[in-house]
């Protein structure tokens, strides 16, 4: 049984940075895409970032260009999401995502697996 587990999120002022972490178990991601997506009520889930196995990164850069980093590492099956200058508008439950694919995609389709989601609340 696959499992992903989301940790780092919280409350922060406008301005501030979280880590977000999404460590998998069950089985290994070394070949596979992983990604991040996050909601707010009564909204479908938005793409906010995805990296590749060998590290090939892209963002939904309308949103979250220059202020979020994605990384991983493989060694330890653990996917992270650096977010600074936050906005209140980055308020949302963030989901870590795993692909059985290499290719880096951006929509919630092309994901498999799903982790229970970490709720980010940033104040004004």
């Amino acid at each position: 049984q696959v499992q992903l587990v989301e940790s780092g999120g919280g409350l922060v002022q406008a301005g501030g940075s979280l880590r977000l972490s999404c460590a998998a178990s069950g089985r290994t991601f070394n070949s596979g895409a992983m990604g991040w997506f996050r909601q707010v009520p009564g909204k479908g889930r938005e793409f906010v970032a995805a990296i590749s196995w060998i590290g090939r990164t892209t963002y939904n850069t309308d949103s979250v260009k220059g202020r979020f980093t994605i990384s991983r590492a493989n060694a330890k099956n653990t996917v992270y999401l650096q977010m600074n200058s936050l906005k209140p508008e980055d308020t949302a439950i963030y989901y870590c995502a795993a692909s059985d694919t290499s290719v880096v995609y951006t929509t919630t389709s092309r994901y498999a697996y799903w982790g229970q989601g970490t709720q980010v609340t940033v104040s004004s």
